[in-house]
């Protein structure tokens, strides 16, 4: 987690030219307001800009943003990863977390063998709980 990440809306929107010399180092909102970021060294701003993180824009915003796209790059389903769970916990042998995630062949197979006689609901309760579950999209549940 970067600083940015870290600072509260008040402190990235009243973050002036300049910041003060005992900001520390890091990337911070551009002040001219462009959606890019900026380097400070602890001095002064170097010439460094990146595109505005996603967590920087929520900070900005006010506005808790759920992540798209792993650090990998690999895409992140919009389903929740809570949901999937208890789906898995309480009717996991009926294949509905599967139903959930848009799996429905899948879910249906689930129904006709119980889960797999139970371990293969089993099995799609641990990869959830882990964050390796994914969706019809191949997009992994990492969103609780």
């Amino acid at each position: 987690m970067t600083l940015a990440d870290s600072l509260t809306m008040n402190e990235v929107s009243t973050m002036s030219e300049q910041p003060t010399t005992n900001t520390p180092a890091g990337w911070y909102a551009n002040p001219d307001g462009s959606p890019t970021e900026s380097y400070w060294d602890g001095t002064q701003w170097s010439g460094q800009t990146r595109p505005m993180s996603t967590a920087t824009m929520a900070v900005q915003s006010g506005v808790m943003v759920k992540p798209t796209m792993t650090a990998t790059g690999e895409p992140i389903s919009p389903k929740s990863r809570a949901a999937a769970a208890i789906l898995a916990w309480f009717l996991g042998v009926f294949g509905v977390h599967r139903f959930y995630v848009g799996k429905v062949g899948t879910g249906i197979a689930q129904i006709f063998t119980l889960g797999g006689l139970g371990i293969w609901a089993l099995i799609d309760f641990i990869m959830i709980l882990v964050g390796s579950f994914r969706d019809k999209e191949n997009r992994l549940l990492i969103n609780w």
